[in-house]
């Protein structure tokens, strides 16, 4: 598992300066400083002077308050302003709404190298749309052997060992419309305590290793819209050879998990050997799983029934 501690204002700027409307106006030889905390800080009491419990060491963000009270102050009041926060050691200062920063703020920020970053988007919108995304990028994150798919809106991780099937079982799910996200290697994001997201790297999505063929493109051979960027991993199915004497599950009521980052994540686990479907018994394992999220629950009901049965065969 790894956990990003920490982020520079480079690596936020980069990854987001198109969808977050950004734009550099001071202290770009700053852009290196970094961001300890997911959070925003509105530095409307810093501004006034009081810097208990002040949030250092995230994103400051000016929006129309703080920059209406910067501009009613002089010039030199607005300098001593800006050289306090500067003290506190900041990442970087964004601006909202498109506002002009005022010189006094520019050139003490410029002087110190700390950036000085606008946006167009207004102060609410830019603080959920950032908070996402830094949640996401200080998230712990791992990787699994496996391929993701999207069945029928269940994301399901499928594993096993190498050579077992799941990138043959795979196409078989993409012939029947599902999605690809991501096969052989799927990297796993954990978003909070119940959400895992799986995506694929940039390098391989879209491509499938299949024994005997090679590596193919699955959007140009099926249509781009069998690949997906990423997705809930909702469903785990574990593909084992299956041996004389493999146990197997004939009932369902029994519940395994796989945890992948702390979450527990429902897990079929599927033997395999010849002449089974196992394309379409995955298909209907995220079926089974969607049934069950809506309160039906075949084996339950089977077994509720059964019961019944046997106690009211009891009584005559």
């Amino acid at each position: 598992m790894k956990v990003s501690e920490e982020i520079s204002v480079r690596e936020l700027f980069a990854a987001f300066k198109d969808t977050l409307q950004l734009e550099i106006m001071a202290g770009d030889e700053g852009l290196d400083r970094i961001i300890f905390e997911t959070g925003l800080n509105r530095p409307a009491l810093a501004i006034t002077g009081y810097y208990k419990n002040f949030a250092s060491n995230r994103i400051q963000l000016f929006g129309a308050g703080e920059m209406a009270y910067m501009r009613d102050q002089s010039d030199e009041r607005q300098r001593e302003v800006m050289e306090e926060m500067v003290s506190h050691n900041i990442p970087c200062v964004v601006v909202s709404r498109n506002l002009q920063p005022t010189k006094a703020m520019v050139d003490v920020l410029k002087k110190h190298s700390v950036p000085l970053i606008r946006t167009k988007m207004k102060s609410k919108e830019f603080s959920t749309e950032v908070l996402v995304r830094l949640g996401r990028m200080f998230a712990p994150r791992t990787s699994v052997h496996g391929t993701l798919l999207d069945v029928k809106g269940i994301g399901v991780l499928i594993r096993g060992d190498s050579g077992i099937g799941k990138s043959e079982c795979a196409l078989g799910l993409i012939d029947h419309g599902h999605s690809l996200v991501a096969d052989d290697h799927v990297n796993c994001v954990k978003m909070n305590d119940q959400k895992i997201v799986g995506s694929g790297s940039d390098l391989n999505r879209g491509y499938m290793e299949c024994r005997g063929i090679g590596i193919i493109n699955v959007a140009e051979i099926f249509g781009i819209r069998c690949v997906r960027l990423e997705k809930t991993i909702d469903l785990v199915v574990t593909f084992i050879e299956w041996q004389p004497g493999t146990v197997e599950d004939r009932t369902g009521l029994e519940r395994n998990y796989f945890d992948i980052l702390g979450v527990q994540i429902p897990n079929f686990v599927i033997p395999v050997r010849p002449g089974r479907d196992m394309a379409r018994l995955v298909e209907v394992s995220a079926m089974v799983l969607a049934l069950r999220r809506m309160g039906h629950d075949g084996a339950k009901d089977f077994n509720d029934k059964l019961i019944a049965h046997m106690a009211a065969q009891m009584k005559k």
